[in-house]
């Protein structure tokens, strides 16, 4: 199965050009690394209420990646970290540090081609 991927960094000051975004080029290193193809990347700025409208939540990814994540970083219970489906399209929100990114997409990669599989039942599915 090719995996399609498109990488968006939420960030106010790198939308604005303010900040260089290095979380989305290491997550497009990683992506590419696991066979899959990025097709897409961008930022956008954080309008959290414009966001959570788009999606449908899937906890056990971010659960998963907070889980992991302690056991690096006592700080990680606080992540933002989740996975959810948008139309057929299942969206994973990481770290913003390069770093945390990359290491919790690695904890969650192998049930990506899973999920995307059975996306149209998701979200229990997954």
């Amino acid at each position: 199965m090719q995996i399609h991927a498109g990488i968006i960094t939420v960030s106010d000051r790198a939308a604005q050009g303010l900040y260089a975004d290095r979380s989305g080029p290491a997550l497009k290193q990683a992506a590419e690394d696991y066979g899959w193809q990025v097709a897409a990347e961008t930022s956008v700025p954080d309008e959290k209420p414009d966001i959570q409208r788009a999606l449908r939540e899937l906890p056990g990814f971010g659960e998963v990646m907070r889980l992991e994540s302690i056991k690096i970083n006592r700080h990680a219970i606080l992540s933002r970290n989740l996975a959810a489906v948008v139309d057929r399209t299942l969206v994973i929100c990481l770290p913003g540090k390069p770093a945390g990114a990359v290491e919790c997409l690695g904890f969650v990669a192998g049930a990506v081609p899973h999920c995307l599989e059975i996306l149209p039942g998701a979200p229990a599915g997954c």
